[in-house]
């Protein structure tokens, strides 16, 4: 039986997103094999392994699980590794090329974490991939920029392919109706004429929520009427907690916590927005322009790959505040001439899991 090592830095990672794919491989006959943080059970999964990976690229912990993976390659022969997420696949193809075995290595980039632009600071990121590329045979990349990068630099020894992302499983999606978006606002606590922002992210200095809290406490001086939602959980959570109370807007400003059904969310809302400073092809966007939603969002790779300024949303330089206070404010009034719930949805199509799964499965010869 052919044997697949599936690694991702994170379980919720897999469970999120690659279910589909353990699936489709598990069809095909092999074994599934699943390295991420921690040992839990995971569908489709015939193995799960858990190694230390830390976010510091440098850790004395990430090295130790480099030797663990290396051991584990050996002993397991598998035929196919593929992974996903920056640090997961880092490690991981660093063991593959210590380990001596030559399985066919797939390497899924679900964004770098840098600019072409970013100066000496990119090469941090730059050395390791370029190493790695050395014993990637397929390198799979989700917006334009990170194929132009990977392209430039030759950060695989085979094929690189452009994709739509990993799919957004648009039947948990399905279309909002009028009726049904009153009656989520109602559930809500919503009142009627409040204009509701969401944004879901992890709370990180990436993710940039700080800049948005800022900015939308300016908004509320002229728009009142304006309520923003930041669901999610992270490292920053208790610090813009705290920001929004010292500019006095914790009534205006909620925090969730993670958010189960992020759909009714959506559903509810009127806009998403995202800060965020760099992207690879964020799910959050498509999630919430299948439920119709039009985005504020920082004009970055990722973002610029999903909206087009004017039509499904506005997009502002990246950590320019009046900016993106205007970009707001445009939001709320209804300026310019945005597509409807219904066109927006369906530029989200393009994304579905339903769209994207047939393709990235077919790299694999499945």
């Amino acid at each position: 039986m052919k044997k697949i090592l599936y690694c991702a830095s994170t379980v919720s990672h897999i469970l999120n997103f690659h279910l589909p794919y353990l699936k489709a491989f598990q069809q095909a006959g092999y074994e599934v094999w699943v390295a991420a943080n921690e040992e839990r059970k995971i569908p489709f999964a015939d193995r799960v392994v858990a190694f230390p990976f830390q976010k510091s690229l440098t850790s004395p912990q990430n090295l130790r699980a480099v030797w663990q993976i290396r051991r584990l390659l050996r002993e397991q022969r598998f035929d196919v590794v593929s992974t996903h997420t920056m640090l997961a696949s880092a490690i991981v193809r660093a063991a593959v090329i210590l380990s001596g075995t030559r399985p066919r290595v797939y390497c899924t980039c679900h964004g770098y974490l840098f600019h072409e632009w970013s100066g000496w600071k990119k090469w941090i990121y730059l050395v390791p991939e370029k190493i790695c590329g050395r014993i990637t045979d397929e390198l799979i990349v989700m917006n334009r920029e990170d194929y132009e990068i990977a392209q430039r630099h030759k950060l695989s020894r085979g094929k690189i392919t452009l994709t739509r992302g990993m799919g957004v499983d648009f039947s948990k999606f399905p279309a909002v109706s009028k009726e049904e978006r009153a009656k989520l606002r109602e559930k809500a606590g919503l009142k009627k004429d409040e204009f509701v922002f969401v944004y879901a992210a992890e709370f990180s200095e990436r993710k940039n929520q700080a800049l948005l809290i800022r900015a939308f406490s300016q908004i509320i001086k002229k728009y009142p009427q304006a309520l923003l939602i930041l669901a999610g959980t992270g490292a920053l959570w208790e610090e813009c907690v705290r920001l929004a109370k010292e500019l006095g807007e914790q009534d205006r400003i909620r925090f969730p916590g993670y958010v189960t059904q992020m759909r009714d969310l959506y559903a509810a809302g009127d806009a998403c927005v995202s800060t965020s400073h760099i992207e690879g092809l964020p799910f959050n966007i498509v999630e919430a322009m299948a439920c119709g939603l039009p985005a504020v969002v920082s004009d970055v790779k990722g973002h610029h790959e999903l909206i087009e300024d004017g039509k499904t949303g506005w997009l502002f330089p990246d950590g320019d505040q009046k900016a993106l206070e205007l970009s707001l404010e445009k939001m709320i009034t209804g300026s310019g001439n945005l597509l409807s719930c219904e066109e927006i949805r369906a530029r989200a199509e393009l994304y579905s899991l339903q769209d994207v799964f047939p393709s990235v499965v077919s790299l694999y010869n499945l």
